[in-house]
């Protein structure tokens, strides 16, 4: 199964509680830091909602 590998490249301050909320569910603890996680079509919801505090690619 492929893994989907994000990092968190932006700052979550001054963004809405929604997203903070979905950074801390995608795993990330600190700023700079990469997860990796199932590719399947939740993570990708996730992904999308804060997409422009994430760099992610697709790994197999």
């Amino acid at each position: 199964m492929a893994k989907i590998k994000a990092t968190w490249i932006k700052s979550a301050i001054c963004f809405p509680e929604r997203q903070k909320r979905t950074i801390k569910a995608l795993g990330f603890k600190k700023l700079n830091s990469c997860v990796e996680l199932p590719d399947n079509p939740s993570v990708r919801g996730m992904i999308e909602h804060v997409r422009h505090l994430l760099k992610w690619e697709v790994v197999e």
